[in-house]
């Protein structure tokens, strides 16, 4: 992972050690809301059914897209490190 000494120097960047920790927060986070979502639909349904299952369409539905959009989102920052690896590993070798 990394040491708590790389907080403190630029040599490294810490982002690409941590960015898995953030996405499972926010697919747990996605998960947990989904479930609350669910539970208020099944509650809604003592009311309206209808009401009550477009609630629990849009709760897993919501749910599912906030999954993925973590993934897209870690991706997406992974993307911009290695890009920025590639960029110093062809500087470094046009050099001299």
């Amino acid at each position: 992972m990394f040491a708590f000494g790389d907080l403190f120097q630029w040599d490294r960047f810490i982002t690409p050690s941590i960015i898995k920790v953030f996405y499972w927060l926010a697919v747990v986070l996605s998960a947990l809301f989904g479930l609350s979502g669910m539970v208020s639909a099944i509650g809604l349904m003592g009311q309206s059914i209808v009401a009550g299952l477009i609630a629990l369409i849009g709760s897993l539905l919501g749910a599912f897209v906030g999954i993925i959009v973590a993934r897209i989102s870690a991706e997406f920052v992974l993307i911009v490190f290695r890009i920025n690896e590639h960029l110093g590993a062809i500087r470094n070798n046009g050099r001299m």
